[in-house]
């Protein structure tokens, strides 16, 4: 019988960790389980920055984006010296497990310690929706909505000014924010590293939609795919349209948890603390349609998420 959890977040902060850390350690309170909140994600597991909660510590923080655990960049927790420090750290309070909420770099780590011993859980807490095996991942609602507010806005300026918008969203190399934000918010162009880049054959659409007497036209696109500012200046060159460039940024990352990652990472803190409890590591938990499971994270490394076909395919009919 687990008797301590620790519960951590690691990696790019994403709108919902504070809901999952706020249900993991509601959850251990409720079932007599001592739960440490572990400060700076695997380095402050490292140095011993651990914060013990209690019946107050977690008021009013369903709500707050960002993470109270704060978050940084620990590349040494690579090397096993390092990682039976931090275990060395945890047995001197006690913390027998460990709740670890990040994207699939965060997951390399926990699946580590459980090697050495140490039960961990992940929770996947990364705005890009690029794990593999669940529907999707806390924060990645809240960026949506916030990059369909950002295109709506954008929108109303190109019509304006009878323009070409490119907007540059996060996602790495996964599509889903594109695809998703491009068909809420009507754009003619959506571009992820799923369609493939061929920059002559954006160019020949934008000058057929001119053409047709479209006053204005709307491209996302997933970043790292081609330098956008180029992009746009080509576009203007050879279709006519005037065009401007906007990359969002890390404005993505940011604000108020929509209530759907608030569900999700309530639900996804529960189950985290009922695997602990019954003795498993190395699992994380994921969505499947209405339902929270666990899947072993060792098997999340051997492929990428992609974006089903079907939704691809739907944007073609609504061009």
């Amino acid at each position: 019988m687990v008797k301590s959890i620790g519960v951590l977040t690691s990696g790019g902060d994403a709108p919902g960790m504070n809901a999952a850390v706020r249900a993991v350690a509601r959850t251990c309170l409720n079932k007599g389980i001592d739960v440490y909140g572990v400060m700076l994600g695997y380095k402050g597991l490292h140095d011993g920055q651990f914060y013990k909660f209690n019946r107050h510590s977690t008021r009013n923080i369903i709500n707050v984006g960002g993470t109270m655990l704060k978050s940084a960049r620990f590349p040494e927790f690579k090397d096993p010296k390092v990682r039976q420090e931090a275990i060395e750290q945890m047995q001197k309070v006690g913390m027998e497990a460990l709740v670890v909420i990040g994207g699939d770099g965060s997951y390399h780590g926990a699946l580590e310690l459980t090697k050495m011993g140490v039960n961990c859980i992940g929770i996947p807490g990364t705005i890009d929706n690029d794990i593999p095996d669940t529907d999707y991942t806390i924060g990645f609602d809240t960026a949506l909505n916030t990059i369909v507010d950002a295109l709506d806005k954008l929108r109303d300026t190109s019509g304006s000014h009878q323009r070409c918008t490119i907007l540059e969203v996060m996602g790495r190399t996964c599509g889903d924010l594109a695809v998703n934000a491009g068909i809420a918010a009507g754009a003619e162009i959506i571009i992820t590293s799923h369609t493939g880049f061929d920059e002559q054959k954006v160019i020949e659409q934008l000058r057929l939609s001119k053409a047709s007497d479209k006053k204005h036209a709307i491209v996302v696109i997933t970043e790292h795919i081609t330098d956008v500012q180029e992009l746009a200046k080509h576009i203007e060159a050879e279709t006519g349209f005037e065009t401007r460039a906007n990359v969002l940024g890390h404005m993505q990352r940011g604000g108020r948890p929509t209530a759907r990652d608030r569900i999700l990472a309530s639900r996804m803190g529960i189950k985290a603390v009922e695997l602990l409890e019954e003795g498993k590591g190395g699992l994380c938990v994921c969505q499947h349609g209405e339902d929270i499971v666990a899947e072993p994270i060792l098997t999340l490394f051997e492929h990428k998420r992609q974006v089903p076909q079907g939704i691809y395919d739907d944007v073609l009919k609504l061009r």
